[in-house]
């Protein structure tokens, strides 16, 4: 689908699973597919490197990831023979090209942050989740209603 046609849709508008935006949200709906695709693009970097690079994401989540990301081979897992062995993980070439555009998405994402607050204030007021996930809990006043 070209960027016309996205502006401009056939009536109905009909978003078929094999459409390339619809495969793109595919592949990044993980939480955290995209943030390990970015925090890998400044270089390799071992399991923990990883961990403490993304607070907040659990051992088992991100081994999780690892392996679906591997298995799609945008990163690739390399064991050094040495004791305790060392893992290390990187980018391939097609991981690489997938950055540009998660660079774009965090360019603007830093440039908005107040568009971002609102969308989080307005979440947290629906009862909905905050940028972690975690449930937000309303306000007593937009409780009152």
């Amino acid at each position: 689908m070209n960027a016309s046609a996205a502006r401009h849709p056939v009536n109905p508008l009909v978003v078929s699973e094999t459409c390339p935006p619809r495969r793109i949200h595919m592949l990044l709906t993980p939480k955290w597919t995209s943030m390990v695709i970015y925090v890998l693009s400044f270089g390799p970097l071992r399991t923990g490197q990883l961990q403490r690079s993304m607070p907040g994401i659990s051992k088992k989540m991100l081994t999780q990831t690892l392996r679906e990301l591997e298995g799609d081979q945008l990163i690739s897992r390399t064991v050094h023979q040495v004791v305790p062995p060392a893992v290390e993980y990187a980018l391939t070439d097609l991981g690489r090209r997938f950055v540009e555009p998660l660079l774009a998405l965090y360019d603007w994402a830093d440039a908005n942050g107040e568009l971002l607050d609102i969308v989080e204030r307005n979440r947290a007021a629906s009862g909905g989740t905050d940028a972690t996930g975690a449930e937000s809990v309303p306000s007593s006043s937009s409780q009152a209603a």
